[in-house]
Parts: C-alpha cells; structure tokens; sequence
C-alpha cells in the first residue's frame, strides 16, 4: 500500500504553469534573512523568506514589476524586474532615526509557502512573548505543540503533538537528536529560553534524513549562533514562588571563527501546600548547565564549515511530602519523597564541505552519557545512559529541478535500568535490571523535485536500518507541495515510522505509584503509518497581513505500547496493543496583523485519540478533544513597550478507570473543561527590557491531583491523573541586559 501510496505523491496531477520569480535574501555578511517580506508593490501578492532566506513569488498578472524586500532593523529594498527569474538580495542595515521607510518587523511566528514540509516557525520575537524561563514554555503562544506534566511530584514535562505522547515525535536541538532515553523526561526543561533562537514545528511525516522516530511530528530547537547573536546577555528572573533563574550569555568573534558561552541556573521555590493534601506543590528545583558553541564558514559558500557543541547539565529535584527531609527520609517509609539527581556531559558537531554548487558532504556526530540516580518512595531507580550517533550525507544539485540527499548513519544507545525496593509490603514484581542495548546501522536517501516553474514540489524518500535485535526495517515517505497560486499553498503527506520502548525511563508514573507493572516478556517495535495534508492562505495587503491554516492528520500504529491503568487501578500492564489505535488531529488556525502594530491567532484542535476495543471506541486517557488557543501582542511603532497576552481552552479529559478502589480513592471518570489565562508586559531601552507577566491569572487550580495522597505507602497511590495546573497564579518579574 506504501508503494501506492508514493506513487501517487511523486507523479500527482500535471496542472498548466505559470512564471514564478525566485530569489535569496541575506544581510551584507551574506546571512539568511528569516522571515523577511517579500511583495509586489501596490498589490496584495506577498510571502515571506523561508528559514534558509529564500522565496518565490509569483509573476503573473504583474505589470508594475517592483518588488518591496523588507526586514527589521534594515533598509527596505525596492527591485525592479524586468526578465529575470532568479534574484539575490542583500540588505543594509538600517542605522538612521526618523527615516520616512519603515521597515517590516520580524514575524514572531509564520508558515513558510516555500518548504515542501508545513513548518511552523517559532522566532526569537515570540519567545520574548511570555517568560519562556526553559523550553517546555516557549510553546505557550501557538497550538500545534502541547507541553504537558506527566509526574506531578517531581514536575516532569513532555511535548505532545497530535494528541500523542512526546516520545512519538522527535525533538532535535540543532539538528542532533539528543532527546532519547533518560533524557526524554527532564531533557526539554534543560534548555533556556535565552538560548533558543528558532523553533521548526512539522507534524506527521517528515524527512527520512534524521531518522526513523518521527511519527507524530519533529521539533527543531535551533540554538544560538555564536556570529549572529548579542554579545552579551543577562537574564534574571524570579515569581512568587521565590524560584530563581539567571542566565548569561558571551558571544565573540576572531576573523573566520565564532564562539558563545552560556550559563544557566535555576534555584528552588519555597515549600507550598496550598490545596493541604501534605505534598508539595512543586518541587524544589536545582539545576546548573554550561553551553559552548563554535562556529566557523558557512554551509551556503564553498569550502569547510563547521558548528561544534558542548554542554553540561547538573540537575536536583525534590518533590513529595512537605515535611519530606531528603538527607534522612529517602528510601524510607518515614515521609514519602521523590527524588532526582541526573548528570549529563554532551558533545555534537554538524562538519562539511561545499566544493562547488552541485556537491556538498556534511558529517553530524553526537555523543552524551546520562547518570540518574532516583527514588520515588522506597523505590529506588538508578539508571546510565550511553548514546552516540553519527550521519554522513552528500547532496546533489544534479539540475535546477532536483536535490538528491543520501547516506549512512549509526546510532548505539546503551541503557542499563536497575529498580529495586527498599522495603516493599505490596509484594510488587517489577524490581530488577533492565537492559537495553541497540546498534542500528541504516541508508537512506531523499529526492527532492521540482516542477512547473517551482509551483509544484515533490519530496520522496526512503531509509531501510538494521535493527542488532529485529533486523531491518524500511521507513518510506513522500510529500507534495503545490503553489495553487501566490496566495494559497496545499500539502499532502505519508510515510511510516517506528520506535522501541525504553520502558522506565519514558514512563515514569510507572515508578511514582504504588501500581505492579507488569511487563510483557516480548515488546516488539511500535509501528505507525500517518497521512496528512494541509492548506495555508496568505493575504498581504498595505495595514493588514492574515494568514489562514487548516491541518489534518491521521496516524494509525501497529504495535503500540500505552501503559493500561483502566483493567486494574492496582496495576500497570505494559504490551504491546494489537488490535486498531488511532489518532485524528485536524487544526484551524488564523493570524492576524494589524500595521505591524497588533497581531493575533485563533487555533482551534480537535484531536480524537482511541482504540477500537470489542468494535467500541474507548478514548485514551488524559487528552481534552477540544482545545482551543488565542492570543493578542499590541507593540506601538516606537517599538519602545509591548503587551502580549494568551489564553487556552480545554475541553474535558476521560480519566484512567478508578472505580474498583474505594470511594475515597476514587477519581471522577472525567475531567472539568478549564481556561488559562497568560499576560505579560515588557518596556524596552536601548540594551534593557524589564518584563512582568503573569501565568495562570484566574489561578485555576486541579485540587489534590494525588490518588491515594492520605496514605502514600498504601496500595491505592497514584501522581499519574494530572489533567490541569495545579500550581496556582504564577507572577513573575524579569530583566533582559543586552549588548549588540
């Protein structure tokens, strides 16, 4: 069916063409310009550069041929065409005050009528948009990527897409796919917010090149660039909780070479205990990590260029009952406590060689080592991480109407989880060592087409890794873009994925309860094909810029590995599910942006995620099925103050089954629907930006989300049905410091 399947993708229908300009946009250090506006003068026909700075546009029915190029903080640039049909474009920078030309401000977030995949591109502007104090709250503003708590004692965060669980998208960060494994839990809360510059959100399907993991998604963390970055950087941060936050960053350069320097720490909260269940409301938080980044050359120019990373995480959570003593309680049955202390070094590079326009290798190697020691009660969990990855590629620009990417990768991850119980008078049987190891040689390739003066574009690929333990598996997907015209751009996609379970560590309300886990002796691979399509409606006109997305995607698994809390409240049963899983997820989504003044988004989800058990429908636990997202920014032309402000909707949740345990331990079988209301406000100098916001303004709270919190050693005890926020109203006040 597969084979059909891209079949179709790649021949589609033939439509009659229409002549289309493409062009590049950089600075005058020839840097992409991400987002920046491209429009035929005195006409709605615009779009915008995509992440690599380029575009197309259209040239139909055009007879005033100027071209307006814009970007914050340059000189707009007027074009005038006459036969070309291709155009590099590279703009000053604008240094004059009370120019009569207003340049267009960077979007904080778009979709690119360029890329062949539907990508959301989340831009350092919007990230400025809300606190953003680590990576799970640079999501707050759009809809297509959930954060979610899957461990209320200890704040565990995961990434949800499509109504999935996160270990069903792949998180990369610069490229590298560092999210795996122990790193899953913690890992996307290591990162701060300061460091991030771009986020790339593509759903479903997506390219073959960095693996076979993607079934729900991929989210592209692109860090910092050492020499297109601030100088210096000062972060400080606190809220009402007395939690702390500071980061700094040091960015310099020396002739060909760049480098940045950041350090980041989070100190803990006070102890609170506001619904009076005696468990802390969060945990009390440590951390401390310290990133370097070097860079030299540049990927688009013939010659050598490479990005080196290193980073290096020291983390301590405590969580659980508020008068828990870690240096004389854990592991003991004296007050019950969660406990978390993981360290964890890394190391990454993405190193390469243009020799001339047609040929370029590339080699992206990453390595970390993961040590976590826990305790969750008396249950002791300690676990080691090694992971290394490498993937050598060399693209072919064998015409202007193909690029041929192929080659090899390797990946070895060896993971040893050990689980033992202090004192255990439940009589579980989960307690031993488990050990993982996987080394997956694999080839791919990937063929991008392109027709019809670039209206129509075909991305097909293909990568088959041989599994040490279930040999090879083969991985296809293809996609098509077409550019119905220059305002309207529809996608349609497919292609399978597949993963192993690491059981504990991607499951760790597993270990948080005082459920049997029972554990089929033979977890083969998941396995997923996901379908999806997409359209995007643009209009540019001269005070208002609008955009219009509607998404639907369907995934269907082989295989899946959902823990079962529904058949006993007593225990957990780990297997694989062979009958028919499914998720639906369809998303409407409209922008908005008023003279560059205001901008605001409406999004709206339905995700409709189930097993067909007996020829019935059964909704998985803990996804609200509607859910919608809105927000509003408000920056006057002076650009000296902005207001931003979000606020989401959920619908209500089914909860796991508790009916068999006793009244008091039971949980209602759904959820309330809840609003989260965010504001924050930022005043801007020259090198300074002091922001105050709150979170959660109407302090909605999920009272006693514990099962069993009146005798956590007891059989009954629970942190698994957490459906909303249970910290509270959250205000905080921060400062940016900057140097350019």
């Amino acid at each position: 069916m597969i084979k059909y399947i891209l079949t179709l993708l790649v021949l589609g229908p033939l439509v009659s063409f229409s002549q289309t300009l493409d062009g590049n946009v950089k600075d005058m250090e020839d840097l992409p310009s991400v987002g920046a506006s491209v429009y035929w003068l005195g006409t709605t026909h615009g779009t915008s550069t995509n992440t690599e700075g380029k575009f197309e546009i259209s040239l139909e029915g055009i007879t005033d041929k100027r071209l307006i190029v814009s970007f914050v903080g340059h000189e707009t640039d007027t074009i005038h065409i006459s036969k070309q049909t291709f155009i590099e474009v590279n703009l000053r920078e604008s240094n004059v005050l009370g120019s009569v030309e207003i340049t267009s401000e960077q979007k904080g977030t778009y979709i690119s009528s360029i890329d062949p995949i539907k990508t959301d591109v989340v831009t350092k502007v919007e990230l400025t948009k809300a606190a953003c104090c680590d990576l799970t709250g640079c999501f707050d503003t759009q809809g297509s990527v959930q954060p979610t708590t899957t461990n209320i004692v200890t704040n565990a965060k995961e990434l949800r897409m499509l109504g999935l669980s996160g270990v069903y998208n792949q998180v990369l960060f610069d490229g590298m796919p560092l999210i795996q494994g122990l790193t899953y839990t913690y890992g996307v809360s290591t990162i701060p917010g300061t460091l991030v510059d771009n986020i790339f959100i593509s759903k479903g399907a997506n390219s073959v090149l960095q693996g076979y993991e993607s079934i729900s998604g991929q989210i592209n963390i692109e860090l910092k660039e050492p020499d297109e970055t601030d100088k210096v950087l000062l972060n400080v941060y606190s809220n009402n909780f007395f939690e702390k936050q500071i980061n700094a960053n040091y960015a310099k350069k020396w002739n060909k070479w760049s480098t940045i320097v950041a350090a980041h720490t989070t100190q803990p909260s006070s102890k609170f205990d506001r619904d009076e269940d005696t468990f802390l409301d969060l945990p009390l938080l440590s951390r401390y990590s310290i990133y370097n980044k070097w860079k030299v050359g540049n990927q688009d120019k013939w010659g050598w260029h490479s990005r080196i990373g290193l980073r290096y995480v020291n983390e301590n959570r405590t969580g659980g009952q508020f008068d828990f003593n870690p240096t004389t309680d854990q592991g003991s049955m004296i007050n019950y406590g969660q406990t978390m202390k993981f360290s964890q070094p890394e190391l990454y590079t993405k190193t390469g060689y243009r020799f001339n326009d047609k040929h370029h290798v590339v080699l992206l190697a990453s390595a970390f080592q993961h040590d976590q020691l826990s305790y969750f009660g008396i249950t002791r969990f300690k676990a080691i991480q090694q992971n290394a990855y490498i993937n050598a590629q060399h693209e072919l620009n064998w015409n202007k109407k193909h690029v041929l990417k192929s080659g090899i990768s390797y990946r070895h991850l060896n993971l040893n989880e050990d689980v033992s119980f202090n004192q255990d008078l439940l009589n579980r049987s989960y307690d031993g060592q488990y050990q993982k190891l996987e080394n997956i040689p694999g080839l791919f390739a990937e063929n991008t087409f392109n027709w019809m003066d670039n209206r129509l574009t075909a991305v097909t690929g293909i990568r088959a890794d041989n599994h040490n333990k279930f040999g090879w598996i083969v991985t296809p997907r293809g996609l098509i873009k077409y550019n119905f015209n220059e305002n309207l751009t529809g996608r349609i996609s497919a292609g399978t994925g597949w993963r192993t379970i690491n059981l504990f560590s991607e499951n760790v309300n597993l270990l948080a309860s005082s459920r049997d886990v029972i554990i089929s002796s033979d977890l083969r691979p998941e396995q997923a094909i996901n379908y999806g399509s997409n359209l995007t409606y643009n209009i540019y006109r001269q005070k208002v810029e609008s955009q219009i997305s509607l998404d639907f995607y369907r995934t269907q698994f082989q295989n899946q590995i959902f823990p079962d809390y529904d058949t006993d409240p007593t225990k957990a049963f780990v297997q694989n599910f062979n009958g028919t899983s499914i998720s639906n997820g369809f998303q409407a989504q409209i922008r908005l942006e008023f003279v560059e003044k205001i901008e605001t988004k409406i999004i709206y989800n339905y995700l409709e995620v189930y097993r067909l058990i007996s020829g019935n429908k059964v909704d998985l636990p803990f996804n609200s099925k509607h859910r919608v997202t809105s927000t509003i920014s408000y920056k006057p032309l002076s650009k000296k103050w902005h207001f931003d402000s979000n606020i989401h909707w959920y619908g209500k949740q089914r909860l796991a089954n508790t009916q068999a345990n006793p009244s008091e331990y039971q949980v209602p079988n759904y959820s309330d629907d809840f609003f989260v209301i965010n504001a924050q406000f930022t005043k801007t100098w020259k090198k300074l930006d002091v922001y105050i916001g709150c979170e959660n303004l109407l302090d909605f709270r999920q009272l006693r989300p514990i099962v069993g919190w009146q005798d956590p050693f007891g059989q009954y005890f629970d942190t698994s049905s957490v459906w909303g926020p249970t910290r509270g109203r959250e205000i905080y006040l921060g400062l940016r410091w900057k140097i350019e």
